[in-house]
């Protein structure tokens, strides 16, 4: 139990001596959420060229600038987030999840979801939530995957590229995700 204690501190340590500030990830307004998108998006297209590629054909994009995530054992996260269609603000989600497991630390990133078809799109409208690993296959693209995709080897539904990680999050454990959809 000392052990967890001592993790603990640390993590906390941490997060106070960094400035990571968990209110980050609450953006103030819809202009502000929707300026850290469209910013967060334009860094992924830089460091990603599959993520650009993926975006011509792509139904929808729903992008979450800055995502929170912090744990000892116990883990939370939460962001929000902007659907783009078209180049256009079309919604705004929040990011939601926990996890149990050997885990410590905190740390902050961004996501995209590229929806690749109005099926899977739909299905992020229709339902009271969108839970990852639960309806349309998701495929999180790391560095490796995004620099061997072309357009005919990518076919699945929904594809995930993380970005911009700050701060140290280390552990393993089950975890569970729900985007919902928030008004603004």
């Amino acid at each position: 139990m000392k052990y967890f204690a001592a993790i603990g501190a640390l993590s906390l340590s941490f997060v106070l001596v960094s400035g990571f500030n968990p209110t980050d990830a609450l953006a103030a307004g819809a202009k502000e959420l929707e300026q850290d998108a469209r910013t967060a998006l334009e860094r992924l297209y830089a460091s990603a060229p599959a993520a650009r590629d993926l975006s011509k054909r792509a139904k929808g994009i729903l992008v979450f600038p800055g995502v929170v995530k912090a744990g000892l054992i116990v883990g939370g996260q939460y962001g929000e987030g902007v659907l783009f269609k078209g180049g256009k603000p079309a919604g705004f989600y929040n990011t939601a999840g926990g996890s149990y497991g050997l885990q410590a630390g905190a740390q902050k990133f961004g996501y995209a979801l590229f929806f690749m078809n109005d099926g899977a799109l739909a299905y992020l409208g229709k339902s009271e939530g969108l839970e990852i690993g639960a309806g349309p296959s998701v495929v999180v693209m790391d560095e490796g995957m995004a620099k061997q995709a072309s357009t005919t080897t990518l076919s699945q539904d929904v594809y995930a590229f993380i970005f911009g990680q700050q701060g140290l999050m280390a552990g393993i454990g089950l975890q569970g995700n729900k985007i919902t959809k928030i008004d603004k």
